[in-house]
């Protein structure tokens, strides 16, 4: 069964039908957010990180949300392929058990281990992911505002039902309860436009990188929110994918020529959601002129279904296996492995970019 479905917006199938695809044409690749499902994307990366954009030397500005910062500050470290082999390591055999007298893992248990697994993976490397010769590093958070300012809990709960109802009525609507901050190395200008939301950019330095990177990751609820981080507003910074889910964002990074640079996503569905809290809002599911030059990498759903459980890793997994740390690791493993093929279909496709195989976002 093929593995991989190729989405094309109608500037990228343009591209491809005149020009294929080469590495020279990518001038972005944004990271999802989305927990455990980012781990089918383990060989993608590798692929594309570790052999294929090695044939270019274009800059290339890397965009990421959650696992998405994650895997996109992965790629900036020296041989990323090793790197990416670790990170889907240490993901799939990160295991929390509650305090004794505890029935459950707290969420100042979790950011604790979170930030020490974080220490022990970017220690000592930092100017290394933040000096990459080609890649411009951009971590978006979310920036809570008015009662959201500070984590509390008696008004955050109220604050994200907020929140949640003023997004229903319109996605703008939820900058009045958080807003986008954008850290940035080396100065790199955001390579989209920032109209469509309350959006901050900032720099991202040695001294931010770990508190911005774990506010990238932190989950509300299930991981604390991290409060002022350096070089950035007061306040507390959540998981970015609350406001940018999957980076439905009007991509405008230039190519060399007259033309914008090809958006490649390797992304783990076709839909590309705007925000965290737009999951169950179906009618913003579908694509905008915003994508209109990205491709997208996502799995076939029918090929998902023969993945364990019919379904990609995701956090309900964590309940579903609960303490049979075991388990969960051999699932994980298997979907991980299994998904080396929608590696190997892109590079097969590379070699010649038919554009009929190429569907529609």
């Amino acid at each position: 069964m093929q593995a991989l479905h190729i989405h094309a917006g109608p500037k990228a199938l343009a591209h491809i039908r005149e020009h294929g695809l080469r590495p020279e044409h990518i001038g972005v690749i944004p990271g999802a957010a989305g927990g455990p499902k980012g781990l089918i994307l383990g060989p993608l990366d590798r692929f594309i990180f570790g052999e294929w954009l090695t044939q270019s030397s274009q800059s290339v500005d890397l965009v990421g949300a959650s696992i998405g910062a994650w895997r996109m500050v992965t790629a900036c470290l020296n041989d990323s392929v090793t790197a990416f082999e670790r990170l889907e390591h240490d993901y799939i055999h990160q295991h929390y058990e509650p305090l004794p007298g505890q029935k459950r893992v707290s969420a100042e248990q979790v950011s604790d281990a979170f930030g020490q697994s974080l220490q022990a993976f970017y220690g000592g490397r930092i100017a290394e992911v933040l000096n990459h010769p080609r890649y411009r590093l951009h971590i978006v958070t979310s920036h809570g505002r008015h009662i959201l300012h500070r984590e509390n809990p008696f008004t955050t709960p109220l604050g994200y039902a907020g929140a949640f109802l003023s997004n229903a009525v319109h996605r703008r609507a939820l900058g009045g309860w958080l807003e986008r901050v954008v850290f940035s190395g080396q100065g790199a200008s955001l390579p989209f436009d920032t109209q469509d939301f309350r959006t901050r950019a900032l720099g991202l330095t040695e001294g931010n990188f770990m508190p911005a990177l774990q506010a990238s990751c932190s989950i509300p609820f299930a991981l604390k929110a991290v409060h002022d981080i350096p070089g950035a507003p007061g306040g507390a910074y959540w998981d970015g994918g609350i406001t940018d889910y999957h980076l439905h964002l009007n991509w405008t990074a230039p190519a060399q020529g007259t033309e914008r640079a090809i958006v490649l996503y390797p992304h783990f569905q076709q839909n590309v959601v705007p925000g965290w809290l737009d999951k169950a809002l179906k009618w913003r599911h579908g694509a905008t002129p915003f994508l209109d030059n990205t491709i997208v990498l996502a799995p076939n759903p029918e090929w998902v279904k023969t993945l364990p459980n019919g379904k990609l890793p995701d956090r309900k997994d964590f309940m579903t296996y609960d303490r049979d740390l075991a388990g969960r690791v051999k699932v994980w493993n298997t979907a991980a492995r299994a998904s080396q093929q929608l590696a190997d279909e892109f590079g097969h496709w590379l070699q010649n970019p038919i554009s009929s195989m190429v569907q529609p976002l």
